[in-house]
């Protein structure tokens, strides 16, 4: 029988991704503050359709927002691993990087009662020692890259990559990566952001942004028997009026689809599984 699984994922920053990038001023941190406003939203919408997702949260946001956090863990959603900070693990020191993760375990553990299953770097750009981190502290599956569009996969450490030598592949470990897709994310197309080094223009239709999620659903549905995309979402940039309501529309077409709700956790059971019964 054909499976087409869709995950709903949110990264749960609030203000935690503007302070990584140095604007803390009261305009940023109030944008980033309309998160909480937007997780309310998005959780009666889900609750509205019976739908359990995946929420990668901050240590930081976990400890400035219990209250929003809690209703997460008590409505059944699963909990991920996300940084303690927002710095994404690429551009930290090695006993910095070690010392925020292990916090951030200690924070979901305090939320939950048990460490994360699953990790998502910041940013989307992980170290050569993050990996480790994740197998150190218990993870399963870390969704911070991009190795395929509809298939998780096992993921790699210590390739070795020279620009003018061919690629040197490392040992796969028994991590399984959840692969997610800029186009995929709701940041990129939404968000404007404005920097002395850089403009993020952002602010896309929002019906032609829907149009592409959908369209990859459907080009996974034509092409594979089993299949699973990664949808990511930022509270505060879904979370607006007319935003929200593609949210709806996207779950509402997925449905018609036949596609199946499931975290990224139990996508990863259910690929070890198949990986186990075919070997």
């Amino acid at each position: 029988m054909p499976r087409h699984i869709a995950c709903l994922s949110f990264d749960f920053d609030t203000w935690s991704g503007f302070a990584a990038r140095g604007m803390t001023t009261p305009t940023p941190i109030s944008r980033g503050e309309f998160g909480v406003i937007g997780a309310g939203r998005i959780l009666d919408l889900l609750r509205s359709r019976g739908l359990k997702s995946s929420w990668y949260v901050p240590g930081v946001v976990i400890k400035t927002y219990p209250a929003a956090c809690e209703r997460l863990v008590r409505e059944g959603h699963e909990i991920g691993h996300h940084g303690w900070s927002h710095v994404p693990p690429a551009q930290l020191e090695a006993k910095r990087e070690a010392e925020e993760f292990e916090r951030a375990v200690a924070a979901i553990k305090e939320l939950t009662g048990q460490g994360p299953q699953g990790y998502r770097s910041p940013a989307w750009d992980i170290s050569d020692r993050t990996l480790d981190l994740c197998l150190k502290h218990g993870c399963s599956y870390d969704s911070s890259m991009m190795g395929h569009d509809c298939e998780p996969y096992f993921a790699r450490r210590g390739d070795k990559v020279e620009p003018d030598q061919p690629m040197v592949f490392g040992e796969t470990i028994d991590l399984v990566e959840m692969p997610i897709s800029w186009s995929l994310d709701d940041h990129p197309h939404f968000e404007f952001i404005r920097t002395k080094e850089q403009i993020l223009p952002g602010l896309a239709n929002a019906n032609a942004v829907l149009e592409n999620w959908i369209a990859d659903f459907e080009y996974m549905r034509r092409t594979t028997e089993w299949g699973m995309l990664v949808y990511t979402f930022h509270p505060y940039v879904i979370g607006r009026g007319h935003r929200m309501l593609i949210l709806e529309k996207l779950i509402d077409e997925l449905t018609r689809q036949g596609a199946e709700f499931l975290t990224l956790d139990e996508v990863q059971q259910e690929f070890r599984t198949r990986a186990k019964a075919a070997s």
